[in-house]
């Protein structure tokens, strides 16, 4: 394959030694009426049957998992680097949510001071996919020390960090990336093993829907579960009151005072005896 085209000064200098042609090296330009349609199918029916896979296999091994993270007294460390670092975030953010503290520890960070996050009550899930990965293997004995029972999400059970973890959970597969090179299917095996492990540990914990809404305070569901008439009335200034002798117009002005529906209408001690809104007044 021929090289790149050197650049129009014909050197490669400062900034010209990050130049490259227009369509990258070697490559050609994308055809605008080239689907890519089948390719897609292919790669996520393979992540799917990768899932399938993987689902197959698991054994004694993820329900010692689950009775872990289950009797953890402490948090859920999650770590990962690199890909499997990003499916841990998601991990330890699933696990929160339903039920199980849990925060991502970086291994790069861990080493500047950052494994001062672990307890002797928590419980650690480790991922890498060659489970050689040196910046965890450089936090192992950390985990150790403390005692922290350690699990393994990886993609080699003969590795290092397999070897060295008291459960280990595979997640290997073949990737979907027609180089074998960027994590594809490997990472949709840990990011779907850990939604796993995060439900049958809310199951095994009783987490409720209710318990849902209590963590989720803004979502649609803690709304619909907790929200209060106390908390989205009007009290005081903000409500519109007018009288019984109130004319309809003044009362129209209240209301929009009071950028409100409606108003309250009341007798001459204050009592409550009535309600007017702006679709009564429209409606005659």
């Amino acid at each position: 394959m021929p090289g790149p085209t050197p650049p129009p000064s014909g050197r490669w200098t400062g900034w010209t030694l990050f130049w490259k042609p227009r369509y990258g090296y070697g490559r050609p330009p994308v055809s605008d009426d080239r689907s890519y349609l089948e390719h897609a199918r292919s790669y996520l029916i393979q992540e799917a049957d990768s899932i399938r896979e993987m689902a197959d296999r698991l054994g004694e091994s993820f329900d010692r998992a689950v009775n872990i993270l289950n009797a953890t007294e402490g948090k859920v460390i999650v770590t990962g680097m690199g890909k499997a670092g990003a499916v841990g975030r998601k991990i330890a953010a699933t696990l929160s949510s339903t039920g199980t503290p849990s925060v991502f520890l970086h291994p790069a960070e861990a080493v500047h001071g950052d494994i001062g996050v672990l307890g002797s009550q928590d419980a650690v899930l480790a991922l890498s996919n060659s489970g050689e990965t040196e910046e965890i293997l450089r936090i192992l004995p950390a985990f150790a020390r403390v005692g922290a029972p350690l699990i393994a999400l990886t993609g080699a059970v003969g590795s290092t960090l397999a070897q060295r973890s008291d459960v280990v959970l595979n997640t290997s597969a073949v990737e979907a990336c027609p180089h074998n090179l960027a994590p594809t299917s490997t990472t949709t095996c840990m990011l779907a093993l850990g939604d796993a492990l995060a439900l049958c540990v809310m199951e095994a914990r009783g987490f409720t829907p209710e318990d849902y809404a209590v963590l989720h305070p803004a979502g649609s569901l803690g709304r619909r579960l907790l929200l209060r008439v106390a908390d989205v009335m009007r009290t005081g200034e903000a409500v519109a009151v007018v009288s019984q002798d109130t004319k309809v117009l003044n009362a129209m002005f209240a209301i929009t005072r009071a950028n409100a529906g409606a108003a309250c209408v009341v007798d001459d001690e204050g009592r409550l005896c009535g309600l007017i809104t702006d679709g009564d007044i429209r409606r005659r």
